[in-house]
Formats: structure tokens, C-alpha cells, sequence
């Protein structure tokens, strides 16, 4: 019953959406009374079963422990609001109340985090099981817990945990959740005790999904083993600095990093070490790489340095841990890939309040119930015993708030997507591994996996000087790596290579650390301090405060490379030219305070231009699709003295505007498709103005043709291990894309779940199309004839072909009358339940899960309702939550989550967001505590 499948597709704004929701949520009504009428385990699921965990949210409770009384004040959604007069007794109460609501989830997520999957759902999670144990998150978080972590952290994880065990004590697991209770059909499986140590472990999950850009360094390499280096280069085009601004364009870093960019030759101080996660260390004195790699990989991208990569044998290893991959159970997004985020901060000189506006909305694969919790943590009076007064949303399993304000500041994340990992080919032999000529033995450790149901299984887990050997968790790896070739330059293959991964979060860091301290911060000294601390994963923090301030900063540890080796493919672990020679100092990181302009936009673009920095950062960031548009809105709307207001910030969060779209329709309009149907459809796209509400029979039809072009002109000549299961193609020789004999073409299947497949028509793919447009004759514009479908060897006949294509294919999915078509019938949204919602029992599916809602949105858009191209239109990854912040009046501030507060599918409160989340529409967000308590519906005291 594996936690693994992420949910597929995506929901309607409007009343239809919510009539479908409501219907689904009559069958499953049905249903359950059915089950406790005596069909099918009637007997067990009665309403006190289904009701037995839903949480006491009014009246008195003792809980044990408690300095002082705790009032939790819910609202009509749920949503807690925590009042203490001790730091101990509201961490305590976190923990009390987040076990209320969601200790299931955070029981699953802790299980995921340490490897333990299989103590819960059986032997169909052992192979995860062994991936995750490989990793070693659980290890890493308890050396952090002994060893980084100050005293104060540890005693309010300690309270947390306190406070989450205090909820379990005396409770079976059908009073905990519903899920307990399934599960009860098929293990003996009992929840047991909270630790410090899982909610530290739920970091190291949190930042694997936000890893950077390791399938990027994956898919390079397997592109060689069809495409040449130019070929490959068309593919990661350099990013458009000149169009879409960096993040960074008037900030700073220090007079260290200043005198790199002014042609100094000092190296850093190398005070960070490069210890890895077998303890090998050291200091170093590496110089800065310079700003080369940085803007794409145009140069470089077909092999590793040594002649390692480029082979069959080792596109076969890494496509066998792409699959390894792909299999793992999503944290908080799509295991890495179209993984995005929005956050601006527009200063008081151009909002109606005069004060700082700042808006969020992170971008992550949609799970029920949303990885996001929202609550407030108050402490009566500040003081030095009660520092606390925040309010925001955390992840249920750990204490503090992750993204928020306090009564001074207020601040926001986007994923940064600098290159905190590589892949390292290891060159193994019976004794140990080859590093600088000598054969070093590796770091090993027994591992015991416990299988419900099942015997147990033990793994041994090897470590090189560079991280942990994944190739040892796929014998496919081992297979295939004896046969990987390579040149002179390299050692002689012997039983084959492994693939090691380094990677910042295998080392103990301090970023719970972090979490108390921005949750605390008063100024934006403090807060940079606080942020110094955020060292996994490196996230663009934003910044605003009641005394007009904004600010961004670039926190996290990021490794040094030397000149030769940017991070963008996998290196030659025996290669001492290819280790880590440190991190970057924190103070040389890049940030920007109260910029003259005005405002601060971050949405996963490029940090800062490379021409005005010293150090590497990443071969990969995403485009600035996104980044751009929102710079747009906001320059429209500040134009000649406008101000903006709260709800300008809204309308901007949703908008549907494709710049693809913009791009590619001119031209689609001036093809004259032969066929009358094709023209019809063609017709739809003129006056369309680029917007893709879920009501839009233009944005479907277009967004077919744009997934067509796609597949024609990229998709089919990409290698099996990129394209999508259950596409089978004929396809060319390698190294061309050009046509060839039909006998010399040879049939291959796509290897990669459709969602994480290739092209999936992200921003990059524009910046790819959008180059190519100027060269109407490229071989990339060449597609052969498939049964009636012509062939194309030009970019209009590809586009003509492509609208063919898209029309028939809507024709299939929608019928033929286009006055019917609709984004939102294409592009729609499942949330389901991580775990038994993907792989239970029907009913207990129909049970657990909710949807679908026609979406309106896309993918690279800044209403960002992803879709994989590859794939199909199912939204594939969401704004998992959204907000903004008014410094004016903090309690007019707005939040929405995208499902509800509780995880218990019956409650009131699972889903009650989703209808308002689809529709744009955010909550009010009472702060003070005159506003929380005019707000409150339900009142529950906490007594020692």
C-alpha cells in the first residue's frame, strides 16, 4: 500500500467543481453507511469508528506537563490559534494539537523519512525501504539533534514531542485516524511514541524534494546516447538574463566576493571543511569558480571530464536510477522535477497602505490532506520566558512556523534550485574504491528493514569519500555499470562503475535552528542571522517589516567547485580535480535590501546575472517565465504613482496569461490547414487573449497543439529513459535526428513515469522553442509520416501537423463540437491520500479521496497548475497554498490552504478550502488577539 503515487490532475473553479465534490462526497456517504450496514467489514466500520478520532475542540483536557493553562481557539475552518504564557507549554500544545488533526500523516511522513515504510504497508515498500535507508536521512538528523543543535531547540523539539505523545497516550490506532483502522485489516501495525529526532527527520525530506538540479545532471547524460553535444546544447539553452531579470539586481554580497568580481586571486577561507557523510574533511583554500556554468550548458554537456560518461553501459545506470526515483514516495513535491514557487514583496511607496505587501504561494505536487498546517503560536506577553508571536503555515510533525510573520516582519520562500548535489562514478573493485590512484575501503553499515507481514531484511550500505553508493539499492546498476566503456583517460572498468551521490543535506546542519529563530526575528538583522542558520534546503527567503522595510536573502550551504567541473553532469569520483573545495561563505551570498525599485521578485529564476557574481551557484535555473510576468503585472500596476493593494496581490497570484502562447499563436495563425474541422479549431485561436481559465475552449485546443509540437519536434527523439511509459516508437540510429531507412530504425518504449517525463513543456522548453523559431529549417523541425498524418521538414509543416494532431486528439477526449471544449475538462485535479488513497482497498479510496476540479492555470504560468506535456493535462503539481501579507494591518492579511486543517476524511474541516483555493479566493487571517477571538467558533483548554 505504498505512500508513492503523486496525484495526477487538478479541479474546477466555479459551482460545477463544487457540485462534483459535493456528489463525490454522497457516494462516499453511501458507501461508508453500506459498509456499516454489513457489507464488506460493515461489522468493524461503524460511526463510532469513523468519529472515534476526531479531535476534542471544546471544553477542558488535561495534559501533563504544562507549566500553565493553553487556550487552542479554532475558527470556522479549523484553524488553531495556540496562546501560552511559557515557550515550553505552546510547543507542548503544537505538538498536542497537530496530533489531533494529522498524526497519521505525520506518522507515514517519519516512516518515509527513516526508511521504515515497510513496518507499515508490507513488502511492496522494502525497495524504497533500502533507497531511503541508503540515504540515511534519520542518521544525519539524530547526529544534528546530538551535536548542532542548541539547548533551547532541543528542549522545544522535546516539548513537541511531549505534547504529540501526551495525545496518543491510551489510544489504539482506530481512535487515532481512520487509516489505523484499514490498516488493521492487514498487519497488527501500532503507532508508537514521537521523537525529537522525526521531526528533524522531516527536513532532510523536505529538502531531497527541493534537492536542485540532479535530474537535470541525469538527463544530460542519458541525452548522450542519442544526441550529440550541439544537439544536446539546443536542449539547455543559456538563460535569458537581457529579458528575464535575476532576483538579485541591485543587492549585494561581501568585500570578499567584491574582490573575486574585481580579478583578485585569493581563494576562500575554507573554514566550512568538505566533510562528508563518512566523516572524510578537511579545509580548503579553493578559489571561486568564477561565473562560467552558471547560464546554461552549451559547452560540456555530452560527457564527463575522463571520457566516463557518453556510453551505453552508463546511460543504462543512471536510467536505473531514474527509476529508482521515480518510485520514491514524494515529500513535499514531485521528487525535484517542476518543483516552483512564487514570493514578491512590494515596498510601502507603492501600495495603497503605504506598508510593505508580501505574497507566497510555493508550487508542490498535491496531496491530501496539503503538506501545509496553518496555525498561530502566541505567547500571552513577550518575554524572555514566552518569545513567540507568529502566525503561518508549518508541516504537521514539526514545531515553529516555516512561512509567515510575527507582530514586526513577515517573510516567504521559493525553492532556489541552486546545485547542492552531484552524482560521482565510482570505480569499485573487491577491497574498496579508486580515488587519487589508490584503493581506498569504504564506510559501511548493517541496516535491518522490518516488513509487516513479513521477514525482516538486511541490507549492508557502502560509502565512498563522496556519499553513499545508490547503485547498490538497483542490480540493474550493477548489471549494466560492467559493461560501461570508456577512454584511456579513465581506469579500466573491472566489475563496473557505481553512482555515489554528495549531496549538503548528508551532513548535520542547523536549520532548526533557523525555523525559532526567523519565527522570533524583529529586524532584518535579525533576520539574516536567523537565515545564516537555513543551510538545507537553500531557499530564496523574501522579507518585509512594519518599518517599510523589504529585503531578499540566499541562505543555505553551497558547495565550491574548481573551474572544470560546474555541477551539471555527473563527475569522475577518482578524480581529486573533481571534489568539493568548500562552500560558500555565508556572508558572500547574494541579497538586496530596500532596493530603489521598489520590489523584489523571486520565482525560481536566476539568482543574479553571473557577470555581476564570482561564484557558481547552479547550470540549471529555471527560465523566469514566471518571474518576468509577475515583474510585469506589478510595473502596470505601479505605472504613473498606482498603488497596489491586497487584493491586486491576489489577482496576480492567479494569473492564467501562457507566455508560450504568446509566442507561438501568430505564427499558428497564419497556417492554412487543408482540413475544415483543423480550421475550425485553428479559428478558436484568434482573439483569444493568452489566458487559460478552466472555461476556455482556445487554451485547450492551443495547449494540445503546443503538447504536439513538443512530441514531434523533441519528445520522439529523445532517448526511452526520458520519454513516458508506454510510448513505444520507432525510432532513428543514434547521434541524428534526421530521417533514416525504415529498416535501420529500431522500436524502443519509454522507461519514465508520465508525470517526471521529458519534454514536460516547463520554461525551458519555451527558451528552447523560442531560439528555434528564427530557424524555420532546423532538423529539430523534422517529423516522418505516420499513417495519414503528413511528414514535416520545416517549422510551419511540424505546426501544421501538430494542430492536425492536437484537433483529432481533443476530438477522442472531448468529442468533435468545440462549442464543448474546455481547459478545465483536459486539465483537472485528484487529491488523494498519500497512502492507502493510492493503493488501498477501492472503497477505502473512495473513502479517502476527493475531486476531481477543472483548473484553470498551467504550467510556467503564475497561476502555476503544472501539467507534464509528456504526460498528458492532469495537474501534476499546484499553488499548494496562498498568501499575502499586509504590514499595514497585519489582520488584514489573507490565507488560503489547498485542503483543510484536518486529515480525518469525515471532519468538516478536510476539504472545506479547496472549493475557495480553486475559485482564487483567500481566507481573512485574524492575527491580533481581538481578531482571533472574534473569529473563534470552538475554545478548548489545555490544563496541567
Amino acid at each position: 500500500m505504498p505512500p508513492n503515487t503523486t496525484a495526477s490532475t487538478g479541479q474546477q473553479p466555479g459551482k460545477s467543481g463544487r457540485r462534483k465534490g459535493r456528489k463525490a462526497r454522497l457516494i462516499v456517504l453511501v458507501l461508508v453507511l453500506a459498509l456499516i450496514g454489513g457489507v464488506a467489514y460493515g461489522s468493524y466500520w461503524s460511526i463510532s469508528t469513523v468519529r472515534a478520532s476526531f479531535p476534542q475542540t471544546k471544553g477542558t483536557l488535561t495534559l501533563k506537563g504544562l507549566s500553565g493553562p493553553v487556550e487552542v481557539k479554532r475558527d470556522n475552518y479549523g484553524i488553531p490559534q495556540i496562546y501560552a504564557s511559557s515557550d515550553a507549554d505552546l510547543f507542548m500544545a503544537q505538538g498536542y494539537v497537530q496530533a489531533q488533526d494529522r498524526f497519521y500523516e505525520m506518522d507515514v511522513r517519519r516512516h518515509m523519512a527513516s526508511g521504515r515504510l515497510s513496518e507499515m504497508f508490507g513488502k511492496s515498500q522494502v525497495d524504497n525501504d533500502e533507497f531511503l535507508r541508503t540515504l540515511g536521512w534519520d542518521r544525519v538528523a539524530k547526529q544534528e539533534y546530538d551535536t548542532k543543535l542548541s539547548a533551547t531547540t532541543k528542549k522545544y523539539l522535546q516539548a513537541y514531542a511531549e505534547g504529540v505523545n501526551s495525545y496518543l497516550q491510551g489510544k489504539d490506532g482506530e481512535d487515532i485516524s481512520l487509516e489505523y483502522a484499514a490498516l488493521g485489516f492487514t498487519n497488527d501495525y501500532k503507532p508508537q511514541a514521537w521523537t525529537p529526532v522525526d521531526s528533524i527527520s522531516w527536513l532532510k525530506a523536505m529538502a531531497w524534494d527541493l534537492r536542485g538540479n540532479m535530474q537535470d545532471e541525469i538527463d544530460r547524460a542519458l541525452l548522450t546516447s542519442r544526441l550529440g553535444p550541439k544537439q544536446i546544447a539546443d536542449l539547455y539553452p543559456q538563460y535569458p538574463y537581457s529579458r528575464n531579470k535575476a532576483i538579485v539586481q541591485e543587492g549585494q554580497y561581501s568585500e570578499l566576493a567584491g574582490a573575486f568580481q574585481q580579478g583578485g586571486t585569493n581563494g576562500t577561507s575554507g573554514t566550512n571543511g568538505t566533510s562528508g557523510t563518512n566523516g572524510t574533511g578537511g579545509t580548503s583554500t579553493g578559489t571561486a569558480s568564477g561565473g562560467s556554468g552558471t547560464s546554461g550548458t552549451a559547452s560540456g554537456t555530452s560527457g564527463t571530464a575522463s571520457g566516463a560518461s557518453g556510453t551505453a553501459g552508463l546511460d543504462s545506470q543512471l536510467g536505473g536510477l531514474t527509476r529508482v526515483l521515480d518510485d520514491l514516495p514524494p515529500a513535499v513535491g514531485v521528487n525535484g522535477d517542476g518543483i516552483g514557487s512564487n514570493s514578491w514583496v512590494v515596498g510601502g511607496k507603492h501600495t495603497i497602505s503605504g506598508k510593505p505587501l508580501l505574497a507566497n504561494d510555493p508550487h508542490l505536487s498535491p496531496s491530501l490532506p496539503s503538506v501545509w498546517y496553518q496555525m498561530g503560536l502566541h505567547c500571552r506577553s513577550v518575554s524572555s520566558t514566552c518569545q513567540y508571536d507568529v502566525s503561518g503555515y508549518t508541516f504537521a510533525g514539526m514545531p515553529g512556523v516555516i512561512i509567515g510573520h510575527n507582530q514586526n516582519i513577515a517573510w516567504g520562500m521559493t525553492n532556489s534550485g541552486v546545485d547542492v548535489t552531484d552524482l560521482y562514478l565510482e570505480k569499485i573493485t573487491g577491497d574498496g574504491y579508486l580515488y587519487d590512484g589508490k584503493i581506498k575501503p569504504f564506510v559501511t553499515r548493517e541496516e535491518t528493514i522490518k516488513v509487516a507481514g513479513g521477514e525482516s531484511k538486511k541490507i549492508v550500505v557502502r560509502e565512498t569519500n563522496n556519499g553513499p553508493l545508490l547503485s547498490d539499492r538497483d542490480e540493474e546498476l550493477v548489471k549494466v555499470g560492467r559493461k560501461a566503456t570508456v577512454d584511456t583517460a579513465a581506469p579500466d572498468r573491472g566489475d563496473g562503475y557505481g553512482v555515489a551521490l554528495r549531496w549538503t543535506a548528508l551532513q548535520p546542519g542547523t536549520t532548526m535552528d533557523a525555523v525559532f529563530a526567523m519565527d522570533k526575528a524583529k529586524n532584518w538583522t535579525d533576520f539574516r542571522k536567523a537565515a545564516s542558520q537555513f543551510e538545507v534546503p537553500s531557499q530564496n527567503l523574501i522579507y518585509a517589516d512594519n518599518e517599510n522595510h523589504i529585503g531578499y536573502t540566499l541562505p543555505g550551504k553551497i558547495p565550491l567547485r574548481e573551474e572544470s567541473d560546474n555541477g551539471s553532469i555527473p563527475a569522475p569520483g577518482w578524480d581529486p580535480e573533481y571534489r568539493w573545495t568548500g562552500y560558500i561563505p555565508q556572508d558572500a551570498l547574494p541579497y538586496e535590501y530596500d532596493p530603489e525599485r521598489g520590489y523584489i521578485v523571486t520565482a525560481n529564476q536566476a539568482v543574479i546575472d553571473p557577470d555581476k557574481y564570482p561564484y557558481t551557484l547552479t547550470a540549471d535555473w529555471g527560465y523566469g517565465a514566471r518571474s518576468q510576468r509577475i515583474t510585469d503585472l506589478i510595473q502596470s500596476k505601479i505605472k504613473d504613482g498606482g498603488k497596489i493593494s491586497t487584493d491586486d496581490m491576489r489577482q496576480m497570484q492567479l494569473d492564467n496569461s501562457s507566455e508560450i502562447a504568446r509566442l507561438l499563436v501568430p505564427t499558428l495563425l497564419k497556417i492554412d490547414p487543408e482540413n475544415k474541422d483543423v480550421r475550425e479549431a485553428q479559428k478558436l485561436l484568434e482573439g483569444w487573449d493568452y489566458t487559460q481559465d478552466a472555461d476556455s475552449a482556445a487554451a485547450a485546443y492551443f495547449n494540445a497543439v503546443w503538447r504536439n509540437v513538443l512530441k514531434l519536434a523533441f519528445g520522439n527523439k529523445l532517448p526511452k529513459e526520458l520519454r513516458p511509459k508506454g510510448q513505444c516508437l520507432w525510432v532513428e540510429p543514434v547521434n541524428t535526428t534526421g530521417p533514416a531507412d525504415e529498416a535501420e530504425k529500431v522500436r524502443e518504449c519509454g522507461q519514465r513515469d508520465p508525470d517526471k517525463a521529458q519534454p514536460d513543456g516547463g520554461d525551458r522548453w519555451f527558451e528552447v522553442v523560442r531560439k528555434l523559431m528564427d530557424q524555420p529549417d532546423s532538423e529539430w523541425w523534422s517529423t516522418p509520416k505516420v499513417g495519414t498524418r503528413p511528414a514535416a521538414h520545416n517549422r510551419d509543416q511540424l505546426f501544421k501537423r501538430a494542430m492536425i494532431d492536437a484537433r483529432w486528439e481533443l476530438t477522442a477526449k472531448l468529442g468533435k463540437d468545440i462549442d464543448s471544449w474546455s481547459w478545465g475538462r483536459l486539465h483537472r485535479l485528484f487529491l488523494k491520500n498519500q497512502t492507502l488513497g493510492t493503493a488501498g482497498p477501492e472503497f477505502i479510496q473512495y473513502a479517502l479521496n476527493r475531486g476531481p476540479w477543472e483548473l484553470g492555470g498551467g504550467e510556467a504560468t503564475v497561476n502555476a497548475t503544472g501539467w507534464n506535456a509528456a504526460g498528458g493535462y492532469g495537474v501534476v503539481w499546484v499553488p499548494s497554498m496562498r498568501m499575502v501579507v499586509n504590514l499595514g494591518d497585519l489582520d488584514k492579511s489573507k490565507w488560503i490552504n489547498l485542503t483543510g486543517a484536518s486529515g480525518h476524511a469525515y471532519s468538516a474541516h478536510y476539504v472545506d478550502q479547496t472549493d475557495k483555493w480553486a475559485d482564487g479566493e483567500l481566507l481573512p487571517w485574524a492575527f491580533s488577539d481581538q481578531a482571533v477571538e472574534k473569529s473563534t467558533s470552538d475554545k478548548l483548554v489545555l490544563k496541567p
